[in-house]
């Protein structure tokens, strides 16, 4: 049985596209074509996850469409909006030095340099001009991911020293 953090979400499908069941894919990461380069995806919420062959992808823009094996209709590409893609963990190449897959960064806990914990990632966002660490404890922080703010990130030891 595959554990969650086996597994790294690429990108959402965010509509149909066509009558023929191709969907239109909103990628995450900062090279749309990334997943382009897989044969296969898990698209789903939560548990409720299915695997997909890719039959064919092709670049739109900031976005890509797609077609799944299976789906044939404009209401089965419906069906699969807002669902989430992902692929494994193991597919992926290691990320450079100081780069860090945002799955790795969820649950780590954030310290500030005067040894305080702010609380742990909860999830990450962009803001349009760079990503948000969003940190929950006993409030939230919406801590900027650029070098002015975070210091060491420590996987190992499952921190992230920030200036905050």
């Amino acid at each position: 049985m595959s554990q969650p953090n086996d597994w790294v979400v690429m990108g959402r499908i965010a509509a149909p596209f066509g009558i023929k069941g191709w969907v239109k894919v909103q990628p995450f990461s900062e090279d749309p074509g990334a997943l382009m380069d897989f044969g296969s995806w898990r698209v789903g919420r939560g548990e409720q996850q299915k695997h997909f062959s890719v039959e064919a992808v092709q670049d739109h823009g900031k976005a890509l469409v797609a077609k799944l094996a299976g789906i044939g209709d404009r209401d089965a590409a419906f069906a699969l909006r807002g669902q989430e893609i992902s692929v494994a963990k193991s597919d992926l190449p290691p990320p450079e030095e100081n780069e860090f897959y945002w799955s790795d960064l969820i649950g780590l806990r954030v310290i500030n340099r005067q040894g305080i914990e702010l609380g742990k990632v909860d999830s990450l966002m962009e803001s349009g001009t760079n990503d948000l660490l969003v940190v929950k404890g006993t409030r939230e922080h919406l801590i900027p991911f650029i070098a002015a703010f975070i210091g060491k990130v420590d996987l190992a030891d499952g921190t992230i020293e920030v200036d905050w």
